[in-house]
C-alpha cells in the first residue's frame, strides 16, 4: 500500500484552501489533518474522507465505497471513510467542499468526546461532593430540670 510523495504533495495542494494540511504516515498509508484533526486518509493512491450519515450519500450516489481491509482473522473490516470520486481530483474547489464536510464530521465527533468527558467528570465531582454522614455522640448531655 504504497502513497507516492507525488500524489500526497498534489492532495494537499488541492486541499490548501482549507488551511494547513498535514499528512502524516500511518499504517502503510497517510493520514490527512486539518487542527490536528483527520479528515482523510490516502493508502494506494486512493483518497478517502470521513463520513458520517450527513455526507455519506454524496459519495453513495457517486458509487463509492468506503475503505476496507482483510482482517487478522480473515473477515473484511471498514472504515467511516469513504473514497472519494476520481472527477473530483480535476475540481479543487469541489474537493475542497467534500473536505469540508469531513472536517465537519470530525469536529462533530470531537464536540461529542469532548461533551462525554465533561459530563463524566461531572459525575464523579458530584459523587465525591455527597454530604458526610452525621456525628453521633454516644454520650447525650443531660437536661436539666427546671
Amino acid at each position: 500500500m504504497a502513497v507516492s510523495a507525488e500524489f500526497i504533495e498534489f492532495i494537499v495542494e488541492q486541499l490548501e484552501r482549507l488551511g494547513p494540511i498535514r499528512p502524516r504516515r500511518m499504517f502503510g498509508g497517510m493520514g490527512l489533518y486539518l487542527d490536528d484533526m483527520m479528515f482523510g486518509v490516502v493508502f494506494d493512491e486512493e483518497l478517502y474522507f470521513k463520513v458520517d450519515d450527513r455526507n455519506r450519500g454524496d459519495y453513495e450516489g457517486e458509487d463509492m465505497g468506503p475503505f476496507t481491509y482483510e482482517m487478522s482473522n480473515g473477515k473484511t473490516g471498514s472504515l467511516n471513510y469513504y473514497e472519494v470520486p476520481e472527477r473530483l481530483y480535476d475540481d479543487g474547489d469541489e474537493l475542497a467542499e467534500w473536505a469540508r464536510k469531513s472536517v465537519d464530521v470530525m469536529m462533530q465527533v470531537r464536540a461529542e468526546k469532548l461533551a462525554k468527558a465533561a459530563r463524566a467528570a461531572e459525575r464523579k465531582k458530584a459523587g465525591s461532593r455527597k454530604k458526610p454522614a452525621r456525628k453521633t455522640s454516644a454520650a447525650k448531655p443531660a437536661m436539666k430540670k427546671k
